[in-house]
């Protein structure tokens, strides 16, 4: 009869302890490389965000411009109504031509004004409206990448105790993290927490 060489018990944990540690640290590392696209949504989210609050400051600021022309032409008009009134009817027809003819132009400028400072006013909230989007963005990659770095920090423990159940809640936190990457990208589910 031929003899079975049985494996030492500890050779065999400890290959299994080698086959944890490679797909935990395997696994590990795409928990990274989902951290570094949150980071990546984050940073563009934050960019996109400043950019399109410059943009609407600007806006804003040519609005005020436009308001205070109109403003501008109206009391240029009043005032030259007024000072006119008592001494239009003494006035000679091609004077009163003229003068007529210029609170007409008031007026018109008046108006173009007010029309132009009516489109940028809502292209100003257009761009709040997406700045705003851009905010709401912001915290969904930032726990995102709070729960990852976590993810990242209980698989290296469950690595260096080989302890499986650590691994599991690190996976768990990783999962969630991964969903509020997505979630930043897409805006699948909004969250009222985060708005």
């Amino acid at each position: 009869m031929s003899e079975v060489e049985l494996p030492n018990p500890h050779e065999l944990q400890e290959m299994k302890e080698k086959e944890f540690t490679r797909r935990v640290a395997l696994i590990t590392a795409i928990f990274a490389v989902v951290l570094a696209v949150a980071a990546l949504g984050k940073n563009y989210t934050m960019k996109e965000m400043l950019l399109t609050q410059q943009e609407a400051s600007n806006q804003w600021s040519y609005y005020q411009a436009k308001v205070i022309r109109e403003h501008l032409y109206r009391s240029q008009r009043m005032l030259l109504e007024a000072s006119l009134q008592d001494r239009f009817g003494s006035m000679k027809p091609e004077v009163k031509e003229r003068i007529e003819g210029t609170l007409r132009k008031m007026n018109e400028e008046e108006a173009r004004y007010n029309q132009e400072k009516r489109d940028i006013e809502q292209e100003a909230k257009n761009l709040e409206k997406k700045r705003d989007y851009y905010r709401s963005k912001d915290p969904l990659f930032e726990f995102a990448e709070v729960l990852l770095q976590i993810a990242i920090v209980m698989s290296s423990i469950a690595i260096l105790a080989a302890a499986p159940r650590v691994f599991y809640f690190a996976l768990v936190v990783a999962v969630l993290g991964a969903f509020f990457t997505l979630n930043g990208f897409l805006m699948i589910l909004p969250i009222p927490l985060f708005h």
